[in-house]
């Protein structure tokens, strides 16, 4: 079962939506700098090898940014990007769900 969880610090949380989907809300450092649009950039699998790797435009909302997402594998990697191809990928380390 996917555990939500909460990176305040960061403007990351994720929620489960019924049983193999999660949504991911975005808040952080690109929305903050004005970003047009986010993007969704995530694979599956071993985080030093991922697979399945999609990038895919998050919608906005009263919360931020958010895009749900089927598991395809119980461990999903996961980063941001803006249109004009800035990163937010948690320091280097991406962030994880796990299922």
């Amino acid at each position: 079962m996917i555990q939500a969880w909460n990176d305040f610090q960061k403007g990351v949380e994720v929620r489960p939506v019924g049983f193999d989907e999660v949504n991911i809300c975005y808040n952080g450092l690109l929305a903050k700098s004005g970003a047009d649009q986010v993007y969704l950039h995530y694979g599956f699998g071993d985080p030093k090898g991922w697979s399945s790797v999609n990038t895919t435009r998050m919608e906005r909302s009263p919360r931020g940014w958010e895009k749900t997402i089927r598991m395809q594998s119980n461990l999903m990697n996961f980063c941001f990007k803006d249109s004009a191809n800035n990163w937010d990928n948690n320091s280097g380390y991406n962030w994880t769900v796990r299922a």
